[in-house]
């Protein structure tokens, strides 16, 4: 239990909290965010160093971590992908919290199992409690000379504000959509609460209070470990393992199933024609379910059999890692296959994020295959380990790689090639798709639609009010200036 007294430190790095969660309001909520990410990534792990003055563990994942939050905060600054934007958003903040989680953690903790998340669950549980026990002492400072039965019927009121507040801000909204008469008379409000933005002041201050309040629980129970609770949660639970014979006899059959397959359409994977019947859509598209349906239950049932089927009779070893290599070997031949269509595809019909995300996740399934491979014959290895520290990896590298650009890029040089360009989908891909869409111009300069197109952007931009310092990002910064000194004429319809 915690006592009523509350320290000089605590107060100081309550404010710290409090700065980091202004901090956070200025650069989240003003707008479209763009180098503001990492000022805010600058201000967290500076509060966080000055509170655990530089003594970690796990320091190896731990830095890959931090590369990766900076990569991935980075990108706001340097691209404008529209699908990674809104998809980090959620990305980062889990990301600084497992790191943040990690390299507070006993170096003797194993990171790479699925026991990491419910640890970091506790951790959050435990960072809430904390900040509502802290604001309970708080109160007890500030009436601690109050008697108990006015404290307690003060506390209650304070309590039913805190819930009755936002209740009432839905509520009225709901009745003035309601009743025309009941929302003129909360029009009528003084003007007051008109002039300052009374509701988005109470939510940016709620905003920070909370985040704060998040922030701060946090961080002070990032070092505190149970440790009855610890040696509970590292306890292993007893292991059941499954028969070997059975998994040989499910090996055998889907070997078989997959030898047939492959020995009669292998033509049809690897020929440079469609087959007969078949259209471009429907080719890739039957490549790339097959390649679903095969990952999911392949690999699923390696991984369960890797670490469920457990016979040490040398023979029956032998027959199983021979099963797993040809089983690896078949879903590789496919997944080759699936690129290869999905290549096709885009020849005929161009590029798109989708389709280059499709690439790059066939090429990370190429690597889990492999590895995989590996470890069927090297036991020692571990599954786990290497999966999460190849698909953070993964991950970020798509981040850094500016995926928008690439697509932009091939099919211009496919424009170059046969002429052939889906201009709608490059206004869709946002400042790089308008530098593409300039390039596309500089080529042909005599296309009305294009420079119609490139005339709404130009317009568009123009009337963009969100100018803050917390949306600077180089990419719009660049498209702007090449559009604004770009000579387009108005286009006339008749």
């Amino acid at each position: 239990m915690l006592t009523a007294k509350i320290s000089r430190n605590e107060w100081l790095f309550l404010l710290a909290c409090l700065g980091l969660g202004v901090l956070a309001e200025v650069s989240f909520l003003h707008g479209r965010i763009g180098v503001s990410y990492l000022v805010f990534i600058a201000g967290f792990y500076t509060v966080l160093f000055l509170r655990f003055q530089l003594r970690f563990n796990h320091r190896r994942i731990g830095l890959l971590f931090t590369a990766a939050i900076w990569v991935l905060s980075g990108s706001y600054l340097l691209y404008d992908n529209e699908f990674f934007y809104f998809l980090n958003l959620f990305v980062i903040p889990i990301l600084m919290f497992a790191h943040i989680v990690l390299i507070t953690s006993p170096n003797t903790f194993k990171w790479n199992t699925p026991k990491f998340i419910i640890f970091m669950q506790e951790k959050l549980h435990s960072g809430i409690t904390y900040s509502l026990e802290f604001c309970n002492r708080v109160y007890k400072l500030l009436f601690k000379n109050m008697d108990d039965q006015v404290s307690q019927i003060l506390k209650r009121i304070l309590i039913g504000l805190v819930i009755s507040i936002p209740l009432l801000i839905v509520i009225i909204g709901l009745l003035m959509s309601a009743d025309s008469v009941f929302e003129s008379l909360v029009m009528r409000l003084p003007i007051f609460f008109l002039q300052f933005n009374f509701w988005e002041i109470t939510f940016r201050i709620g905003f920070i209070i909370l985040i704060s309040a998040l922030f701060f629980g946090v961080f002070q129970v990032l070092l505190k470990h149970s440790k009855p609770q610890e040696s509970a949660f590292f306890q292993e639970k007893e292991k059941s393992f499954w028969d070997s014979i059975t998994a040989i006899t499910i090996l055998s059959m889907l070997n078989i199933v997959y030898l047939l397959f492959v020995a009669i359409q292998f033509k049809y994977f690897f020929g440079t024609r469609l087959a007969d019947g078949f259209t471009y859509a429907e080719y890739a598209r039957r490549g790339f379910f097959e390649l679903i349906l095969v990952m999911l239950m392949n690999w699923t049932i390696l991984t369960s059999f890797l670490k469920k089927v457990q016979d040490h009779r040398r023979g029956v070893k032998i027959t199983m890692n021979v099963l797993y290599s040809l089983l690896i070997v078949f879903s590789g031949i496919m997944l080759a296959s699936a690129y290869q269509r999905l290549s096709m595809y885009e020849a005929a019909y161009g590029f798109t994020i989708d389709r280059l995300l499709a690439h790059a996740f066939m090429i990370f399934l190429m690597v889990i295959l492999g590895y995989t491979l590996i470890k069927v014959w090297i036991e020692r290895l571990s599954l786990t380990h290497f999966y999460l520290i190849i698909g953070l990896t993964f991950y970020t590298g798509l981040n850094a790689i500016n995926m928008t650009q690439i697509v932009v890029d091939q099919n211009l040089e496919r424009f170059k090639e046969t002429g052939k360009i889906d201009v709608e989908y490059l206004d869709l891909l946002s400042y790089t798709g308008v530098d593409g869409l300039i390039k596309l111009y500089e080529m042909k300069e005599d296309d009305p639609e294009l420079e119609s197109i490139l005339l709404r952007k130009k317009e568009w931009i123009n009337q963009d009010i969100d100018q803050s310092w917390q949306s600077f990002n180089f990419t719009r910064q660049k498209v702007v200036q090449k559009l604004n000194e770009l000579d387009l004429k108005e286009v006339h319809h008749e």
